[in-house]
């Protein structure tokens, strides 16, 4: 294992799995990121729109096909024809661990199995799950993996990309300029190591810093200790919006398969008028389709309002969430 080096600093996971993408767009024939008509990428319906649309506009560019696991009603992956959808030809699986939206923690063991066994490549958007619980990619078994910084306490501005260094090795540069090169003529030039290979300009060296004292302060903490403390917290705040007449959870309701991202619908009331109630109530939410529109059409919703939990909430927070969910079906006369 390359260690450090196998960390490649980016401004952000969009950047990483645009980086991804844009690499194997540049690989020459004959090594092994290069995709052709031939092969098929693979990602998921539940993809937030940075692993989704870097491979719908790289098959697009490549004449390369594009298929994808569909999700259930239940909010899970459909792997029932996993063989249909990872093919012979598969070259690239790209795959969120936890959705944005839903919160659903995918299962990987038997898409990396499935994926390997055919000889692609897989990528995992981990921003949903690498601040929230330990991940380790030696037992995960994935190739590649994505994650943000201002999602894990730290910055904005930075992200991490995670590679196996003999593949980062082979991997060709996306960006090119300066602090990248060994060598440089007039007419070509050869590439440093990784992961400097990957690092062209000037680094975000403050925001590398913020993060690396932000995963410190995660670390102190106990990444099991982060997760167990989400994982009661959500199960104490789905039982008490399930008990509201007229709120849909749009996601699993068992914490064992889900995190602490908890988006939610209320009969006859727009998510974006639930919003800006909630706000005035101090409630602080998302609502829109969070970057996953495709997702929002197979739950057939237009927009959900979403709560998050981390580590800096407690059940007082949760408590303020369902009343002001109360105040607002008051507030636009539902009850």
């Amino acid at each position: 294992p390359g260690g450090a080096d196998e960390i490649v600093f980016t401004k952000s996971a969009t950047e990483s799995l645009n980086l991804l993408a844009y690499a194997m767009s540049n690989a020459p024939a004959g090594n092994r990121f290069a995709l052709t008509s031939a092969d098929r990428i693979v990602v998921t319906e539940m993809e937030h729109h940075a692993n989704l649309i870097p491979w719908q506009q790289l098959s697009a560019r490549l004449g390369a096909e594009l298929a994808w696991f569909k999700v259930t009603p239940d909010s899970r992956l459909d792997l029932s024809n996993i063989n249909d959808v990872i093919t012979t030809n598969t070259k690239v699986v790209s795959v969120t661990h936890q959705s944005n939206v839903l919160g659903t923690i995918n299962p990987l063991e038997a898409i990396v199995a499935r994926a390997h066994a055919v000889g692609a490549i897989v990528i995992l958007d981990a921003c949903q799950s690498a601040p929230h619980m330990k991940i380790d990619v030696k037992k995960l078994g994935v190739d590649f993996l994505a994650f943000s910084g201002h999602k894990a306490l730290g910055p904005t501005g930075i992200g991490v990309l995670w590679g196996h260094m003999n593949l980062l090795d082979e991997l060709p540069p996306f960006l090119f300029g300066g602090s990248m090169i060994e060598t440089v003529t007039m007419t070509s030039a050869t590439w440093a190591p990784v992961p400097q290979k990957f690092e062209a300009g000037v680094p975000n060296m403050a925001q590398a810093v913020g993060l690396g004292a932000a995963l410190n302060y995660l670390s102190t903490l106990g990444m099991d200790n982060v997760h167990n403390h989400e994982t009661e917290l959500t199960g104490y705040l789905l039982k008490k919006m399930l008990e509201i007449p007229d709120v849909r959870i749009v996601g699993p309701t068992d914490t064992h398969m889900r995190g602490g991202t908890v988006s939610f619908t209320i009969k006859d009331i727009h998510p974006h008028d639930i919003g800006q109630y909630l706000d005035s109530q101090g409630v602080a939410v998302r609502t829109g389709h969070h970057c996953a529109w495709p997702l929002a059409k197979c739950m057939n919703v237009p927009a959900t309002t979403r709560a998050s939990l981390y580590v800096y909430n407690d059940e007082d927070d949760c408590d303020a969430l369902v009343a002001a969910i109360l105040g607002a079906q008051k507030y636009f006369g539902r009850f």
